[in-house]
This record gives structure tokens, C-alpha cells and sequence, in this order.
């Protein structure tokens, strides 16, 4: 697994406690705090989880099973170029697997990592609703089909240049 360490500046961690302290005593105030923290950091690290524990005196265990259990929240960074390969079933008879394989030798890492120079990070999902293009894989929201593993390394080419 790449390592990738907690870098929060003080206006991202002003604005984290500055969010705890606006819904601290309400009723379901979790919630909120970890939307706010995520679009604050982009994820969740277990830094900012220890913060909102404390600051709404609830239990680490708590926050870190709610922000478990939602698929929205993340707790690992997703980087600049956030790369999504379909492993739906029209995609993976087709060999979306072997696309994956070829994202993660191209950039070093595994599907649910971050390049530690966060430029990339690496998903997959399942049916995008373009099973006719299968096998899929989408870079920022472009929908590139009809894969094979040979033209990953083109496409990623693409998004180092900027």
C-alpha cells in the first residue's frame, strides 16, 4: 500500500472546529460534521476523525463506523486524476480485470490508493450504464470504452502532462 501522510493546514483545521463548534450539542450532528470535514480534507484520515470525536464527545469507534459505513465518506485521499475501472459484469467478461491490472502497474499503486504524489488515485465500480462500450474505464469524468490493457498507458499519458 502507498503511504500517504496527513498534510491539514491551520485554515482547513479552523474550519473543521469551526463546523464542530456550529453543530455541537444538536441531535444527529455527525452527519453534517463529517460532510463538512470530507469537502474540507477530500477524505476522511484518521487525524480529522480523532478531532470530531473530540469535538462533539462522541467515541472514535463512532465516528469511524459511521464514516465506514456510508459509501460517500472515504477515509484514503483520492488524487488530482481519480480513475475508475468498471468491474460491472458486461465490463469484466470483457476483461475490465485485466484493464485494472494494467492502471495499477501504469501508476504504481492498488484499486483504492493514491499516488503518494496524489496526482492519481485508482477505484472501481460497478455497471457505469455503458455496458455497450465494455470494457470501461473513466478518468475525470470521461468515459473511455472499448478497452484493452495496451491502451491504458496512453490514455494516463493524457492526464500527467498537466
Amino acid at each position: 500500500m502507498s503511504e500517504i501522510t496527513f498534510e491539514g493546514t491551520p485554515e482547513q483545521m479552523a474550519a473543521l472546529k469551526s463546523c464542530i463548534d456550529e453543530h455541537r450539542g444538536e441531535a444527529g450532528a455527525l452527519m453534517p460534521v463529517l460532510h463538512e470535514a470530507q469537502n474540507i480534507y477530500g477524505y476522511l484520515p484518521f487525524e480529522v476523525q480523532t478531532v470530531i470525536a473530540e469535538g462533539l464527545n462522541v467515541s472514535l469507534a463512532e465516528v469511524y463506523g459511521v464514516a465506514t459505513f456510508y459509501s460517500q465518506f472515504s477515509l484514503s485521499p483520492k488524487g488530482k486524476h481519480k480513475v475508475s475501472v468498471c468491474l460491472g459484469t458486461a465490463c469484466y467478461v470483457k476483461g475490465s480485470d485485466k484493464v485494472l491490472e494494467a492502471v495499477e502497474k501504469q501508476l504504481g499503486i492498488k484499486c483504492g490508493e493514491c499516488t503518494p504524489d496524489r496526482n492519481f488515485s485508482i477505484d472501481s465500480c460497478r455497471c457505469v450504464g455503458a455496458c455497450g462500450l465494455a470494457p470501461v474505464m473513466i478518468v475525470d469524468g470521461e468515459v473511455y470504452g472499448r478497452l484493452t490493457a495496451k491502451e491504458v498507458s496512453g490514455i494516463l499519458s493524457k492526464y500527467r502532462e498537466d
